[in-house]
């Protein structure tokens, strides 16, 4: 039999491959390729599930955080502080709950027609190192305590917040509590004064206007927390002033500044007192008209009396409503006269020094300038 086919084509033979010999009879199979991909599979689907929860935890963590950021009761207070710190008032009166009309300023005890002229950004003094020192929730209410630094004083205030809706999953807040309070502040000797260096005037200011009592007291509105300073300081009075720190939201506190006359307002009102005074001793009478000094005889006077002053008053001036007074002062008027006796008709010569008391009252005009009326202890 033939053990190849011929291949007429080229002449060249080729061998039929022999098939390929059965397994053994009870030879063990091979392992099964598909195992290990399996178990790498699995370690591979936990490691993202342990990549997964961290950041899940991470998202949360970031989330909770963020809350704390911006969507908290520290972080409403912090923005409101941030505002005054930065001197932006008009903002800061736009907070939830910072503004208060005059209802509420009544049912709290404070005056109703409380000005709200030094909420603006020219009577703020400077706010710095705020730090928030704990949060506290009683109830309904967060209780936020923060420190700082207003101007030059150190000092901590509480606020009283209250959740006021939402916006999307964000929480809104707003202040249970006005933060706002009220300085009732009186000023004597002047009709115009500076807070934190804002000049402002009684007039513009007191619910009586143009025709406000000069030593009444003032209710106006302030920001807390925030330190103001109180000064006096015209060409006629003047004061050191007084500075107040406003660390108790929604309360009211008293400031009283007196002011007292400048030097140079001293100096001119001691020398119109001078003049009229010179002036009068050119009257030769006994008792020179509208003077505050004068002599009384029983005789008849003999020659023509000469008046001079031995001693000027040393001018003092204290405030008097909205004008400003002279009080009684101690002062010496001399005169020479020759005196006839109604009785015997004998001529004596008396040099006589005569006490007599000076009194003033000074009427500061709209323009600035000054009227003055000397007089005795009965001029009003």
């Amino acid at each position: 039999m033939d053990q190849g086919v011929v291949d007429t084509a080229d002449g060249r033979a080729s061998a039929t491959p022999a098939p390929a010999e059965p397994p053994s009879v009870g030879a063990e199979p091979a392992p099964a390729s598909s195992s290990r991909p399996r178990r790498q599979l699995a370690v591979d689907l936990s490691i993202l599930a342990v990549v997964g929860l961290l950041l899940i935890a991470a998202v949360g963590a970031a989330a909770a955080a963020m809350s704390r950021e911006f969507y908290s009761p520290t972080a409403f207070v912090q923005q409101y502080l941030d505002l005054l710190a930065g001197g932006r008032a008009a903002e800061a009166l736009a907070v939830p709950g910072v503004t208060v009309d005059s209802a509420a300023l009544e049912a709290a005890g404070l005056p109703a027609n409380a000005s709200q002229a030094l909420l603006r950004r020219d009577a703020l003094a400077s706010l710095t190192d705020i730090r928030i020192v704990s949060e506290h929730a009683d109830g309904d209410v967060t209780h936020v305590k923060v420190a700082y630094r207003a101007g030059a004083y150190p000092g901590t205030t509480t606020f009283d917040v209250v959740r006021d809706g939402s916006v999307g999953l964000a929480p809104t807040w707003r202040f249970a509590t006005s933060p706002l309070a009220v300085m009732d502040l009186k000023v004597s000797g002047s009709m115009s004064f500076e807070v934190n260096g804002f000049t402002m005037d009684k007039r513009q200011v007191s619910p009586d206007g143009v025709d406000a009592d000069p030593d009444a007291t003032l209710p106006l509105l302030v920001f807390s927390p925030g330190v103001y300073s109180v000064s006096v300081d015209t060409p006629i009075s003047a004061t050191p002033g007084a500075a107040v720190l406003s660390d108790s939201p929604f309360s009211h506190f008293p400031v009283e500044i007196r002011a007292t006359a400048t030097a140079r307002f001293t100096s001119l009102v001691q020398q119109r007192v001078d003049e009229f005074l010179t002036t009068c001793t050119t009257q030769q009478v006994l008792q020179p008209t509208g003077c505050p000094f004068g002599l009384i005889v029983d005789d008849r006077i003999a020659s023509t009396p000469v008046w001079s002053i031995a001693h000027q008053p040393t001018v003092q001036i204290v405030p008097d409503g909205a004008k400003w007074r002279v009080p009684p002062t101690d002062a010496v008027a001399h005169i020479e006269v020759d005196i006839q006796s109604l009785f015997d008709g004998s001529i004596r010569h008396v040099g006589e020094d005569v006490p007599f008391l000076v009194t003033g009252s000074i009427t500061v005009l709209p323009d600035g300038t000054a009227t003055i009326v000397v007089g005795g202890p009965d001029t009003n």
